[in-house]
């Protein structure tokens, strides 16, 4: 098990979160002191968390979350997460790891080698970087300071779960998200599944 410094908790603030499709939900978002990687990282804690709660962390992505970019799913993973950690009671850990960790102008780099055929990996190959940078060390010292220490983890990414458990959190599930596709991201996801063995039905991505 990999040791990591304690974090604490920094503030509480009451937040009534809205969503385009009018969905709404009360929410309580926190921040933290300590964290490893020194980012601003926040936790979004939702319902009533139990002693096994579900648990989303979730990337950062600008173009998705915000913009409502159809060339990837973030958007909608985020907005699904939201609602079925509620229904159940949990945390969406909404980490500040923009393109798998490279930050937005790499991510973007990246996109425009995409349309030039290369996939999601490789793109991040060209360019010298890493096809996957998170760490989620500051995600650990966030559910410790919650006193999560043993959860279900709402992802289709193994490695979330292998990460999450070699820092001393109990992952009881892996529970996976829905199958959001577009035109423009299922070579994307494709490619999720055949190169980083991520959990979504490989039949139902197909072009067209």
């Amino acid at each position: 098990m990999r040791d990591f410094p304690t974090a604490t908790v920094r503030t509480r603030v009451a937040v009534p979160l809205r969503f385009g499709d009018g969905y709404s939900v009360d929410a309580k978002l926190v921040t933290f002191h300590g964290l490893a990687d020194g980012r601003e990282h926040l936790a979004v804690v939702l319902g009533e968390p139990g002693a096994n709660p579900l648990v989303r962390l979730h990337s950062e992505c600008l173009t998705g979350d915000v913009f409502g970019s159809a060339r990837c799913d973030c958007g909608p993973q985020l907005r699904e997460a939201v609602e079925r950690i509620a229904e159940r009671g949990g945390v969406l850990l909404y980490l500040r790891q923009e393109g798998r960790g490279i930050g937005l102008y790499n991510k973007l780099d990246a996109y425009a080698l995409q349309d030039q055929g290369l996939d999601t990996y490789a793109a991040n190959a060209a360019l010298g970087l890493p096809e996957d940078n998170r760490d989620y060390t500051a995600a650990a010292q966030m559910l410790r300071a919650l006193g999560v220490g043993s959860l279900d983890l709402l992802s289709n990414n193994p490695d979330k779960a292998e990460q999450l458990r070699d820092l001393g959190i109990e992952v009881s599930h892996r529970v996976p998200t829905g199958v959001f596709t577009t035109a423009h991201n299922v070579r994307y996801l494709r490619a999720k599944v055949l190169q980083t063995q991520h959990t979504l039905p490989l039949p139902e991505l197909t072009a067209g």
